[in-house]
């Protein structure tokens, strides 16, 4: 499932390497990123204010957001990802690829 819409949101890859990807994400108001998965846990933090709609496939979710948000989500989150705003939405979005467990305090 996904929004019906003809406005892309743009993707620009920062980095790309084993370890992460690191992708801007712009949306002009009403845009979509498209129904995906994602195949890894992901933080996304936000450089812009506005409101962003969820759709999950089954109920579209709606939250305002503030610039410097910060969430994370594990891989496999489904979703297609609108900006409900009226004004332009910007996030950085950041997939970790290659995990390792950290002990701490160290042995």
């Amino acid at each position: 499932m996904a929004f019906v819409c003809t406005i892309p949101a743009v993707p620009t890859v920062q980095r790309d390497d084993d370890d992460v990807r690191i992708t801007r994400w712009d949306f002009a108001p009403g845009a979509v990123t498209g129904w995906h998965q994602h195949a890894f846990p992901y933080f996304v933090v936000l450089l812009t204010p506005g409101i962003m709609r969820v759709h999950n496939g089954k109920e579209v979710t709606e939250t305002k957001v503030e610039t410097g948000t910060a969430y994370g989500r594990p891989f496999g989150a489904e979703h297609d990802v609108m900006n409900g705003s009226d004004h332009p939405l910007s996030f950085i979005e950041i997939e970790l690829k290659r995990q390792q467990a950290v002990v701490y305090p160290p042995a």
